[in-house]
């Protein structure tokens, strides 16, 4: 534990810089007073506040959730008019759920992963904006998203703000938090498989496409999960 005596707000990333340069480049995140947080929310008052590096495992948590956006962000820079939906973290990966006529291919997701290496490589700093429910819906639905549009409706109440996040001309509703820039993720990432999906899980309601994918911390993790799927397989009985 170190106390640090500042004097005036700071965000947690500055808290990571007053301690050394090494922690202020493995900063991800940070947990202040029990809650994660971005590294660039202000600290305004006495706390306790530790950062999150990718030897925390609260930092798989963020790093799929920021896979998600990656692939989303991947997803309708390769295909334009695809409306995206909901891109939760899961269990050992991610998975987002898209709105398209046509329908994905095992070849698309080829061409997808390697956009979001490339997304990774820009580097792109993840910003967190506070928007009115009002911009938010009118920026989504002039965009064409009108799912978006319904999940504003439901998370936002009436003459409130919500947050969004933006990387680079990209940006999603959200309540986050995320890393601090695309290139956080790195390269421990692979899309696994195409399936189908309601919207909210509804019969009677459109029938979307969902993308799943897993995400650790580096590639040496990935290829450690990939191998252990594929020992299981070759145990499963069921096969013939």
């Amino acid at each position: 534990r170190i106390t640090c005596q500042l004097h005036h707000p700071v965000t947690g990333h500055e808290v990571a810089r007053a301690i050394g340069p090494g922690l202020e480049q493995a900063a991800l995140a940070g947990r202040l007073d029990g809650e994660l947080v971005d590294t660039s929310h202000v600290i305004e008052a006495d706390a306790e506040l530790a950062i999150i590096t990718s030897r925390d495992e609260d930092a798989l948590e963020l790093m799929r959730h920021d896979a998600a956006h990656v692939m989303a962000q991947a997803v309708q820079e390769l295909y334009p008019g695809t409306q995206v939906t909901i891109g939760p973290a899961i269990e050992d990966g991610f998975y987002y759920d898209f709105a398209r006529e046509e329908a994905f291919t095992p070849d698309d997701l080829k061409k997808i992963e390697q956009r979001m290496h490339e997304i990774v490589k820009r580097d792109l700093p993840i910003v967190r904006e506070v928007w009115d429910r009002d911009e938010a819906r009118k920026t989504f639905g002039d965009s064409g998203e009108k799912y978006k549009v319904e999940i504003i409706e439901d998370m936002i109440p009436e003459g409130e703000e919500g947050t969004v996040y933006r990387q680079g001309d990209w940006f999603d509703v959200c309540r986050g938090p995320h890393l601090p820039s695309t290139g956080k993720l790195g390269k421990g990432f692979k899309l696994m498989k195409l399936a189908g999906a309601y919207w909210r899980g509804d019969s009677n309601n459109a029938m979307l496409q969902r993308i799943y994918g897993t995400a650790w911390r580096d590639k040496k993790e990935l290829k450690t999960y990939l191998h252990r799927l594929e020992e299981a397989e070759k145990r499963d009985h069921r096969k013939l």
